[in-house]
């Protein structure tokens, strides 16, 4: 076990990318111990990401991107601009706004980031927002989309951890919301003290945006509805958005949007290819550390601390602090959970809760 940690942090330090470094070290151990054949690393990878429920995550991805792709996105950002533009640092707002309605989208924070610092970026620099505030603000409200639903480190954990991914979201609203609030906050302020320019809240224009967005409004109440309301599965609902994206760049762009469909599929394939590797290296460690009874010695080792449920939760979110500096959170979540979820069910922490 200490062996195999070692090789990952050194491999980490090396630059060598997680997924590469954790499969690496899992599959050197496998293949030096005699009671264990080299195919199971095949067999292991494989059968942990040919799991239906993970379909979801390469569909909300693709809808994401297609949202991008049609515009939507934009008349989300624009209808938000029209709503809260008036307040103090309103354009950033706004963009707070814009990335909580897409991140009910695509739950994607690597997409909605990327398609914030295309849209907003620019704007608030010819707005006179300093370059620090702009991107820091679309850095951390681009992590809204960890939280609210669908979101794909959701998905994740419930898949490692095999917990309702439908009880996961709704347990991400409430947090998604108050980190959203606190960066609403957070912008108002320092736009009073900065003196920013701010907009005039004009109704007409208000009601005129609201038509524009009203397509792209409407897939979170399809997601959404269809998820709490039982009639979908998480696997099903991300059809259903890429299903709707799909109707929607038909009927508004037609050809073009079939010419440019190709290469937004090559996009969101290469940011699913990442995640299913690194899904795919953790079933390897994870069918190595429940041969080896890795967990049951870590939770032997914890529980003798006595620790108490409180207490382990606060050192958790220590680890994952440092972490955080160093992998994304899809990383932290698929290198963490499988050692720390069985020591934290052993302490009697609810898994919705970690």
């Amino acid at each position: 076990m200490y062996i195999v940690g070692i090789v990952v942090l050194a491999l980490l330090v090396l630059s060598v990318p997680i997924g590469i470094a954790l499969s690496a070290a899992s599959a050197a151990y496998i293949l030096v111990d005699p009671l264990l054949e080299p195919t199971v690393i095949f067999r292991a990878f494989f059968s942990f990401i040919g799991r239906y429920s993970l379909m979801a995550i390469p569909l909300f991805i693709f809808a994401g991107f297609l949202m991008e792709r049609t515009g939507l996105v934009r008349q989300l950002f624009q209808f938000s601009d029209a709503m809260v533009g008036w307040m103090p640092g309103g354009f950033g707002v706004a963009t707070v706004l814009a990335c909580v309605l897409f991140g009910a989208i695509s739950g994607s924070s690597v997409a909605m980031a990327a398609a914030m610092a295309v849209i907003a970026i620019p704007e608030m620099r010819s707005r006179g927002y300093p370059d620090w505030l702009s991107a820091g603000l679309v850095a951390t409200a681009g992590g809204i989309a960890m939280l609210i639903p669908p979101s794909i480190i959701l998905i994740l954990y419930g898949i490692v951890t095999e917990t309702s991914i439908v009880a996961l979201f709704f347990a991400g609203v409430v947090p998604g919301l108050l980190l959203a609030l606190g960066n609403i906050i957070s912008v108002v302020v320092i736009a009073w003290i900065l003196k920013l320019p701010r907009g005039e809240f004009k109704p007409r224009r208000l009601w005129s945006e609201f038509l524009r967005a009203a397509p792209a409004l409407g897939m979170p109440v399809v997601i959404l509805g269809g998820l709490y309301g039982g009639v979908f599965t998480p696997t099903e609902a991300a059809a259903a958005a890429c299903g709707y994206a799909l109707i929607y760049g038909f009927v508004m762009e037609r050809a073009r949007f079939f010419a440019g469909l190709v290469p937004t599929a090559k996009r969101a394939l290469n940011l699913t290819a990442v995640v299913l590797f690194l899904v795919g290296s953790v079933g390897v460690f994870q069918f190595l550390a429940a041969n080896m009874y890795w967990p049951q010695q870590i939770t032997k080792a914890v529980t003798a601390w006595g620790l108490t449920p409180l207490t382990f939760i606060f050192a958790f979110m220590l680890v994952l602090l440092i972490l955080g500096m160093f992998v994304d959170g899809i990383a932290m979540v698929l290198l963490t959970v499988p050692v720390v979820f069985p020591v934290a069910s052993a302490l009697g922490v609810d898994p919705i809760h970690l």
